[in-house]
């Protein structure tokens, strides 16, 4: 969650008065009045509507959602000038690959606007960018900076600016050990040999992102007309939404926008407002929601969330993260239509409910583990193949992962086990205090000729850890659920663990699964430096067992 807060004189002049009626509007947009006072008014913002975290973001939303400008608004974006490019070089393919870039011009800045851009930048940074971990942006003076702009990656002594706030010149690795955040961001480039930096024709370097800017060329002030503004990461396509987000935060505040030429192994140009299209199925929205609507209300309450609509066709804002599948479309519109509106119905039905014996099975498992001090996780089902394949796959199981087709993130794999689940988790938090103790249980997923085929699977991993601790562990579980399992020497077990400190789990004579201590070179893929102990079962056989 994030919060905004707006300065009720302005909330007022441009929206609306702050009545009951319009009070009662916000929460029915989906946005929580969190508290109000004569100055201002504070908002809370889910985390799926990163659109929404500026004061300009909120208002052409929410003008369009009260009726007062519906439909999506279209942006002029003008053409790049002379000059307008970013050369990509290809240091940084292994590092941060990616940017977005954008120029902003004819801005007229005070103090409440620099405000405004400084806290959209850190709560993007905060939500859509996990931290910074998945992107970083920055905003910089544009009379500062020489065109065209280079995006490289140098080694961190050679790397040398007075960084943001501060007076002192330092290196690379000075900002990470001595600036204020440098230090609380260094994790992100850690085990880097080269760190990235933005550099003008000047050779003056603008940053290094994730991290921090220049304070030369790096700070707006009053005086600034003119911006340039980079979003750097390793998704493109959420650094062009991410840029899309910013930029149209400037054009609201009266800023004229103009693309960048980016220099790939292919040109890019963005920001890029091309507008996705989708269709919507009016029965399916029938189904779900329990009310029938023509294609001209659902038109008329998909303009007042944003969005153009035509002959089931929905035209989504190109600012808009939030939307994947046609259920967010389904959901606007039930927002749209306003929940206050439905009418509870009792359902039909003459069954009483009951959890399921597997249920009960899974969670006394989850009860035993916990009481051990070990901590349960919950995951996506969706997962990377850069995560796949750091658990040491070969071309051919490479072949077997099943792919989700047309997905809108990298988590486009189905998973296959829950082992490198918990892997990333470690590799993650490996900042965090040790030990650490963690399991999950959860659907995994594999191939039978042409069918995908689904399984209950249990992933235990402790680190530091070897596989006596592991082997009280699964003594313990097997013990408290009062079941009778066989501990042998594996005929094949999976090639993330070390050959020789890996066991594996039979009951009734079937193999559920092994269990063992973690291959030096997989921990290395994930950059783990404690050892592990893993272990991954079936667990449909202990559901058979106790039913």
């Amino acid at each position: 969650m994030a919060n905004i807060k707006i300065p009720r004189k302005l909330f007022e002049k441009e929206i609306g008065k702050l009545d009951e009626r319009m009070q009662n509007k916000i929460a029915m947009f989906g946005t929580t009045l969190e508290e109000f006072n004569d100055r201002e008014i504070e908002l809370e913002i889910f985390p799926n509507r990163p659109d929404l975290l500026s004061y300009q973001g909120f208002k052409r939303s929410f003008l369009s959602f009260i009726g007062k400008k519906t439909g999506m608004k279209k942006y002029k974006i003008n053409p790049p000038e002379k000059d307008y490019k970013i050369i990509i070089d290809s240091s940084v393919k292994n590092i941060r690959p990616y940017t977005a870039c954008a120029i902003v011009r004819k801005l007229k800045f005070d103090d409440e606007k620099i405000k405004e851009i400084i806290d959209i930048q850190e709560k993007l940074h905060l939500t859509l960018g996990r931290k910074r971990k998945k992107f970083g942006i920055g905003i910089y003076p544009l009379e500062k900076i020489k065109l065209p702009i280079t995006y490289k990656a140098m080694e961190p002594d050679k790397i040398k600016f007075v960084p943001l706030e501060s007076e002192k010149e330092m290196s690379g690795f000075q900002i990470l050990q001595r600036h204020p955040t440098g230090r609380k961001y260094a994790h992100l480039l850690a085990g880097k040999t080269k760190f990235p930096i933005f550099i003008d024709d000047k050779k003056q370097i603008m940053s290094m992102p994730p991290i921090i800017n220049s304070q030369l060329t790096g700070k707006i002030n009053e005086k600034t007309k003119d911006v340039f503004i980079e979003c750097s990461g390793f998704d493109f396509n959420l650094l062009k939404k991410c840029i899309n987000i910013i930029v149209t935060t400037l054009a609201d505040m009266g800023g004229k926008i103009y693309q960048m030429d980016i220099k790939y192994s292919k040109k890019e140009r963005t920001p890029d407002m091309t507008s996705e299209k989708m269709k919507l199925s009016l029965e399916n929205a029938k189904k779900i929601l329990g009310i029938e609507l023509t294609s001209r209300q659902a038109g008329k309450l998909l303009e007042k969330m944003g969005y153009n609509y035509k002959k089931e066709i929905v035209e989504i804002p190109p600012w808009r993260t939030d939307i994947l599948h046609e259920i967010d479309l389904i959901e606007d519109l039930a927002i749209a239509y306003g929940y206050e509106n439905f009418d509870p119905e009792i359902p039909n039905v003459a069954t009483i409910g009951e959890e399921s014996k597997e249920e009960i099975i899974k969670r006394k498992i989850s009860e035993i583990l916990t009481g051990l001090g070990m901590i349960e996780t919950s995951s996506y089902h969706l997962t990377t193949k850069e995560s796949m394949m750091k658990m040491g796959l070969n071309g051919k199981q490479e072949k077997d992962l099943i792919e989700v087709e047309e997905s809108k993130t990298e988590y486009s794999i189905l998973r296959k086990n829950l082992a490198h689940i918990l892997l990333r988790i470690f590799s993650e938090n490996k900042d965090s205090e040790y030990p650490q103790r963690i399991f999950e249980i959860g659907t995994v997923f594999g191939l039978n000729e042409d069918d995908i085929t689904e399984k209950e699977n249990l992933s235990i991993a402790i680190t530091p850890g070897n596989f006596t601790d592991l082997k009280q562990i699964v003594d313990y579980l097997f013990k408290m659920l009062g079941i009778d399992i066989e501990i042998k020497e594996p005929y094949k077990f999976p090639s993330y663990f070390i050959e020789g400190r890996v066991a594996e789990i039979y009951l009734d004579d079937q193999s559920i699964g092994s269990f063992g201590e973690v291959h030096p070179k997989i921990l290395k893929n994930w950059k783990i430096r404690t050892p592990v102990a893993l272990l991954e079962i079936a667990i449909e056989k202990i559901f058979d067992k106790l039913n």
